[in-house]
């Protein structure tokens, strides 16, 4: 098993200390992955609930902090040498395609092929609308097709398309990424419509264990999920043995044993070492490769205390 750590960059997380801080010592205690979430920018009000919290409401909401993930993993592949930089996930309608791919490409030759690009459709039409980006109807599409952009300029020595949404020709784009044939593409959410995005698209899927409508907050749940997500790959023509599973824990560790999601028996990651080494153990069971925590607390001391317990009581016992 790789382990990871997701953060928003908000809060404690929003100056240069702390964010070097923290990537420089996860890769000492051991963690593969650091995977930063994407906004642009916030809206001081929204239509619609945020699929992750029980409550529905964008952990940024109340101050409306959000840093560029693509800045700050270009950032930390001067800080760090060894960890994986994942995009947590970049809502990929936002930014025109061709620019993105640059960015990416960028980032990757910077950190020595060390970025995975992880991918979702987005869930605020508001922050659409701010951007002047296709419409928010269409992020499904568009989705797809910059996708397709980006794997076109990455791999092509004469890239050209010719879509609804990306159009270039006559360009070189230079260099490619370092990692070939170009940095994974990690597909996250759990609709039918991200598992087809999987099976067309991906490299590897990125689920959360907390959506409200698609709840894989159980090894159970989890490997039935797994299962759909297989299907729709079979579906599509391929392996699914070639698709690598990564998953999102979003909560914090807790060194106090919680109820079960049903009420009965241990939430996941909750109680002491040995139960977070079993629920590992039955992660790995069904296929999972890489599980990323949600680590940071309101503070920059409480977020790293909570990083070297869990590497201390966790990964190092795993290796």
């Amino acid at each position: 098993m790789q382990f990871g750590i997701h953060i928003g960059p908000r809060g404690c997380m929003t100056n240069r200390a702390n964010i070097m801080r923290l990537g420089t010592r996860a890769e000492a205690l051991g963690y593969d992955i650091l995977g930063v979430a994407d906004h642009v920018i916030a809206p001081v009000s929204t239509t619609v609930r945020y699929p992750y919290t029980a409550d529905g409401v964008w952990p940024g909401a109340p101050t409306g902090e959000c840093m560029d993930t693509l800045a700050v993993l270009a950032f930390l592949a001067g800080c760090t040498e060894r960890i994986k930089l994942l995009t947590s996930v970049i809502v990929v309608p936002h930014r025109q395609p061709v620019l993105t791919a640059k960015l990416f490409s960028t980032a990757d030759v910077l950190s020595d092929g060390r970025i995975i690009a992880g991918v979702g459709a987005g869930w605020m039409p508001e922050e659409f609308a701010a951007l002047g980006t296709p419409p928010f109807e269409a992020r499904g599409a568009v989705t797809d097709e910059y996708i397709r952009a980006w794997k076109t300029l990455w791999t092509h020595d004469r890239p050209e398309m010719a879509g609804k949404y990306a159009n270039f020709s006559n360009v070189v784009f230079e260099p490619k990424p370092v990692t070939k044939p170009h940095p994974p593409i990690w597909v996250g959410g759990e609709s039918p419509r991200s598992l087809r995005r999987v099976a067309e698209l991906g490299d590897g899927w990125y689920p959360v264990s907390n959506n409200a409508q698609v709840l894989l907050n159980t090894p159970e749940r989890l490997q039935a999920g797994i299962g759909r997500m297989h299907r729709a790959v079979e579906k599509a023509g391929r392996d699914p043995s070639s698709i690598d599973i990564a998953y999102v824990w979003f909560m914090p560790p807790s060194w106090k044993a919680r109820p079960g999601p049903d009420g009965d028996g241990r939430q996941m990651f909750s109680g002491g070492p040995d139960d977070m080494l079993a629920d590992i153990a039955a992660l790995e069971a069904i296929g999972v490769k890489h599980c990323i925590f949600y680590l940071q607390r309101p503070t920059i001391e409480q977020t790293m205390d909570l990083t070297e317990r869990f590497a201390a009581h966790v990964i190092r016992k795993t290796r």
